[in-house]
């Protein structure tokens, strides 16, 4: 399964069957028709006998993805052995990872493991294709023109070094509404009125009006605790993205044809001269 720098996913499927349900798959989780595109392969997965003019098919129903010409090469052979290709296109980096998740859980092959099975099978890859460089002209329709001269080509591996997106995770922050309970302490006040006899005993004055109606009265008053809620903002929590660079060496082994030569001829017969006799 190969990831493009224009955030496309491409993966082959043994069955259009495996194929069908990662589309369905993909389509629940909002992908629209228009960013996917499922090429179904042969339905004779013969590998012997094969008509030139169907590999070429494939190769062609493939001109319009952008792939590496090897990828494409490897891609039209997976079809032509009877799989499916699906292609999501036109992903953000969100929808991207998602759709890789998915189209491993629905079984996509690896196709470098699965590459090595057709080479091992005498499979030569793009390398040994009419479509490489210095190979048959892919449109021209004729048969390659042949020599009595037997070659061995010399073949050298180059490394390439991509990078993709991957997910370490998430940080989702998610702020809700809770209820507890508090309690403060209040000091309330509180004027009562009572009534106070006090027994006298005194002759009436002057100043004093005697039998006269009088009326006195006090209002009692208490004090009630008035609660009051205010809002405030007391802290502020947001996610920023942080990135740096960091240097990695990849090391693997690539592999190239050695080429012995072994002359036994004398220095007469290389140069086409007999030896002269003294």
């Amino acid at each position: 399964m190969t990831g493009a720098a224009n955030r496309s996913v491409s993966a082959m499927f043994d069955s259009r069957a495996e194929a069908q349900a990662a589309v369905d798959r993909l389509k629940g989780t909002g992908v629209s028709d228009n960013q996917v595109r499922m090429t179904e392969g042969a339905t004779d997965t013969a590998t012997t006998g094969r008509a030139p003019e169907q590999d070429k098919g494939f190769w062609d129903s493939l001109s319009d993805f952008f792939f590496p010409d090897e990828d494409r090469y490897t891609y039209a052979e997976g079809l032509s052995r009877g799989g499916c290709l699906v292609t999501v296109s036109n992903l953000t980096s969100a929808e991207y990872d998602m759709v890789l998740d998915i189209l491993d859980d629905e079984g996509t092959i690896d196709l470098d493991a699965r590459e090595a099975d057709w080479r091992s099978e005498g499979w030569g890859g793009y390398e040994s294709s009419p479509y490489a460089a210095g190979g048959m002209a892919a449109d021209t329709g004729r048969a390659p023109a042949t020599t009595d001269q037997d070659s061995i080509p010399v073949v050298e591996e180059q490394l390439t070094i991509g990078k993709r997106d991957t997910s370490h995770g998430r940080v989702r922050v998610r702020a809700y509404t809770v209820e507890e309970p508090v309690s403060e302490t209040v000091n309330l006040r509180e004027e009562r009125v009572e009534l106070e006899r006090r027994p006298v005993d005194r002759a009436v004055t002057g100043t004093e009006a005697a039998f006269q109606d009088r009326t006195i009265e006090a209002e009692e008053y208490a004090e009630e605790a008035v609660v009051s809620k205010e809002a405030r903002v007391v802290e502020e929590i947001a996610l920023r993205k942080v990135s740096d660079t960091q240097q990695e060496t990849v090391s693997d082994t690539v592999r190239h044809t050695e080429v012995e030569v072994e002359d036994d001829r004398t220095a007469a017969d290389r140069t086409g001269l007999n030896p002269t006799r003294k």
